[in-house]
């Protein structure tokens, strides 16, 4: 089935439940597995007194090698191969972009992603990248819902 399964995460409880969904899949079909997180980069054009978007990015590198060193502990507990890989978001490669271009350099053929389930006017200000990138991707995408927290299991 899937050999190959690349799964966004963020660090949100939503994208911890996508790992632990893509961690059980993986488990139970033998998959390679590819954490991915993105570093997003906050707009550098902020003129504030004090300002510095280095603190910030400084510090979304580091949650990622956390969320890595977790994830691999996890991934090693269910015998599972595979490991962290970390892009950074500019003005020319949003999330969405970045996360599907992984899943292409990775070879994936299923990609899994949480999603927050917003409607109305909060998915039109934030967006979604789960969206954009079910609607331009070329491979599978499995998402995993907020509300779905506690029924995901590798009993299944």
């Amino acid at each position: 089935m899937y050999t190959r399964i690349l799964v966004a995460v963020d660090g949100s409880n939503t994208s911890r439940h996508a790992f632990d969904a893509a961690l059980a899949l993986a488990k139970s079909t033998g998959a390679v597995m590819q954490p991915f997180y993105v570093v997003e980069n906050t707009p550098m054009y902020f003129e504030a007194p004090g300002y510095d978007p280095s603190i910030l990015r400084n510090r979304l590198v580091e949650e990622g090698k956390e969320l890595g060193a977790e994830f691999a502990q996890a991934m090693a507990a269910q015998g599972v191969k595979g490991e962290l890989a970390v892009g950074e978001a500019s003005s020319l490669d949003d999330v969405s972009v970045l996360v599907l271009k992984a899943a292409a350099d990775f070879n994936a053929d299923l990609l899994v992603m949480g999603t927050h389930g917003r409607r109305g006017f909060q998915r039109l200000i934030l967006g979604s990248v789960a969206e954009r990138c079910v609607r331009q991707a070329s491979l599978p995408v499995l998402l995993i819902p907020s509300a779905a927290a506690g029924k995901v299991s590798g009993d299944a």
